[in-house]
């Protein structure tokens, strides 16, 4: 069986692999960040995934903005739209139970899908590539924006963990979260650094919508259907991890490619099971040893 399976095929799935796990792996990231931080559980991440998705496709067909200004510009605008959303909506819910939350950000979730869906239908709309072309590796070709997505969600990823981790910045966000009392006295605005914690959160999430727009069609059901297998990334990492998060984004994502090719049925299960696995091994996560944003 493994005889019969092509160079070529490997290797083209582990590319698909890097690709799935650069987005599970910054989606993840947001999520860990605002779960971390807040300890809010955000069921609005993947339709704020799929607003930075549409609103690049709308700069580009409205306004005639391309895509290198949307990379900033989107997730910008839906961070923006996040902030606001956490100060109306997240904000009088924080000293309740996080299931209120919970079922307030997956309201969200489902107006914001329904209003794009009501606007532009639900079949994709086609984004081109920013970086056409690719380079023949003898053994596969490789298109230059897949590279391109992989090496910018690595760097993006890095960024981020050393921007919360060892920033004085990141020390004020934990310390606003964790010492609310304590960082006021030193004239620190808690709320603000809160709105922002959630900004940011939610700008990873339009960030990579902007960088899944050129590879797949935006559609509104493009954040639902990533949704499900990003809240299991974050599981199997550990809640509030960001390296946990990170970790297991690009591992399964290449656990889930290589399937595929041994057991295609199993493709779309494969990263629930090791969610079990997980929970029944390491209740708190695979990385819950390692340092968090809590």
């Amino acid at each position: 069986m493994f005889d019969a399976i092509s160079p070529q095929l490997i290797f083209g799935q582990l590319l698909i692999g890097l690709i799935n796990g650069s987005f599970y792996a910054m989606l993840s990231m947001g999520l860990a960040i605002i779960f971390g931080l807040m300890h809010v559980v955000n069921f609005a991440h993947g339709a704020q995934y799929m607003l930075g998705a549409f609103v690049t496709w709308v700069l580009l067909n409205y306004l005639g903005i391309p895509y290198w200004p949307s990379l900033v510009l989107a997730p910008v605008i839906v961070a923006v739209l996040g902030m606001v959303m956490e100060r109306t909506i997240l904000r009088p819910l924080q000293n309740l139970d996080h299931l209120y939350g919970l079922l307030a950000t997956y309201a969200v979730a489902l107006i914001v899908e329904g209003l794009i869906r009501q606007q532009y239908g639900s079949s994709g709309l086609p984004y081109s590539s920013p970086i056409p072309g690719g380079v023949n590796l003898g053994f596969m070709f490789l298109p230059y924006y897949r590279l391109w997505v992989v090496l910018f969600s690595i760097v993006t990823c890095i960024g981020s963990w050393l921007l919360i981790e060892h920033t004085k910045l990141g020390a004020y966000l934990r310390a606003a979260n964790e010492k609310p009392d304590i960082v006021e006295t030193f004239g620190i605005n808690v709320p603000r650094m809160v709105t922002l914690t959630y900004g940011f959160g939610v700008g990873l999430a339009a960030l990579s919508g902007v960088l899944a727009a050129p590879i797949y069609q935006v559609s509104p059901s493009m954040g639902s259907s990533i949704m499900i297998v990003i809240f299991a990334v974050v599981v199997i990492g550990g809640m509030g991890s960001i390296i946990g998060a990170v970790a297991t984004g690009y591992m399964l994502g290449l656990v889930e490619a290589l399937t595929k090719i041994v057991y295609p049925e199993a493709a779309n299960v494969v990263i629930f099971l090791f969610m079990i696995l997980a929970l029944l091994v390491r209740p708190n996560g695979l990385f819950s040893g390692a340092e968090k944003t809590r």
